[in-house]
């Protein structure tokens, strides 16, 4: 099967993928200007992020995307949601995909700003929510996906409901691994899937090589379900930290920066990312797809291989 082009308001993909964006600095500009240039979407995971940095990561992924399309992904939850948005609208980013919470004026702001904007939802009452308000694509997340999840059923199922319910780009994300996955998507409507877990282990993922080592050796029996104190599940790898999540006895955060619009104060999501990224897997979260232990290839290797793969799965998949 030939891939199709995936086509977001005046945006046009070469290749219907579209790398998500992964926070805390998971998916960095190097990340998403290396996918970007395959032809593909590459996309900033910009929740936590300053916004200086934010600016510098830009930078980066425009000057390795070759013209390709790059964007941000940003969780409403996030207090400084509206610096993040109007940050990325000064830079000229390509289109902002936003999650983890819903707002109603982002596409005003996005259509003033000359920036798409693209909603993760669960439902398809929220699709149509957003297609009325605005949005220039949506991306159906289900359970499968990896992070804070919005729903507890399958992307199988949601995404019938939401590509009937609406006349916009429909994106498929959670559980798409592999070639087999994203024609499967494609034949039931989809323009296009997102997909992250995957690129976790690309050369230019920022995770740290004891993050990516997880991805390496999980087993499905180490994929779990924990609660976050933004107030949504979560999907992660167990380890140390998740353990203590998981018996109640994470330690709460000592001080506080306040950078989540809510949270329940029963330990530091953001500061248990960041050790991750950094390293220290023993005491952060470890967020991953339902099927990182579906992965047939777990070598680290280049962005533009993994997604050179991916298209030659695609292409031995009958039509």
């Amino acid at each position: 099967m030939n891939l199709p082009q995936l086509k977001i308001d005046n945006l046009t993909a070469r290749l219907p993928i579209i790398q998500g964006g992964m926070a805390v600095r998971i998916s960095t500009g190097a990340l998403a200007g290396a996918v970007a240039a395959t032809g593909a979407i590459g996309i900033i995971g910009a929740s936590g992020m300053a916004f200086d940095e934010l600016r510098r990561e830009i930078a980066i992924a425009r000057a390795k995307a070759q013209g390709g399309i790059v964007g941000i992904n940003i969780m409403f939850a996030a207090r400084e949601f509206w610096g993040i948005v109007e940050t990325a609208i000064k830079e000229k980013i390509d289109l902002i995909i936003t999650g983890a919470g819903f707002s109603r004026d982002i596409f005003k702001v996005g259509h003033d700003g000359n920036t798409p904007i693209v909603s993760i939802v669960s439902s398809a009452r929220l699709a149509e929510t957003a297609a009325k308000l605005g949005a220039a694509a949506i991306v159906v997340e289900g359970k499968e996906a990896g992070g804070h999840l919005g729903t507890d059923r399958s992307i199988w199922d949601i995404f019938p409901e939401v590509r009937k319910a609406v006349n916009l780009p429909v994106i498929a994300a959670g559980g798409i691994m592999h070639g087999v996955d994203i024609v499967r998507a494609l034949k039931i409507g989809a323009n296009g899937v997102q997909m992250a877990t995957r690129f976790v282990l690309a050369e230019e993922c920022a995770a740290s090589a004891a993050y990516k080592k997880l991805y390496q050796t999980a087993t499905q029996d180490d994929v779990v379900i924990i609660q976050s104190p933004v107030g949504l599940p979560g999907r992660a790898i167990k380890n140390v930290f998740v353990n203590k999540i998981l018996s109640g006895t994470a330690p709460a955060p000592v001080g506080c920066d306040f950078c989540l619009k809510k949270c329940s104060l029963k330990y530091c999501i953001i500061k248990a990312l960041v050790n991750s990224q950094q390293g220290d897997v023993d005491n952060g979260v470890v967020f991953s797809g339902e099927y990182v232990w579906k992965l047939k290839d777990r070598t680290i290797k280049p962005a533009a291989k993994i997604v050179a793969e991916i298209v030659e799965e695609v292409a031995q998949v009958p039509a």
